[in-house]
């Protein structure tokens, strides 16, 4: 119950791949962790990565999402 998960990524994904991902995270991941944090490293627009999980965020408080936009901006 414990688990908190993390993604890093520049976000760059095949765009049908990008429900899938959305599908895996929603239908087998969040419901085993108290919260999950993705972070897109990308200084251009967002990534079609991005525009599938804007719906997961909208309906799960225990999903969190934030755009940096060079690895020095993690620190």
């Amino acid at each position: 119950w414990n688990i908190y998960a993390a993604q890093a990524s520049d976000g760059d994904n095949w765009n049908n791949d990008s429900p899938r991902c959305k599908e895996i995270l929603v239908n087998d991941i969040l419901k085993f962790v108290q919260y999950f944090a993705y972070v897109e490293i990308m200084p251009r627009h967002h990534q079609s990565l991005w525009e599938a999980y804007l719906t997961i965020k909208e309906a799960c408080p225990e999903f969190a999402m934030q755009h940096i936009e060079s690895v020095k901006d993690i620190y």
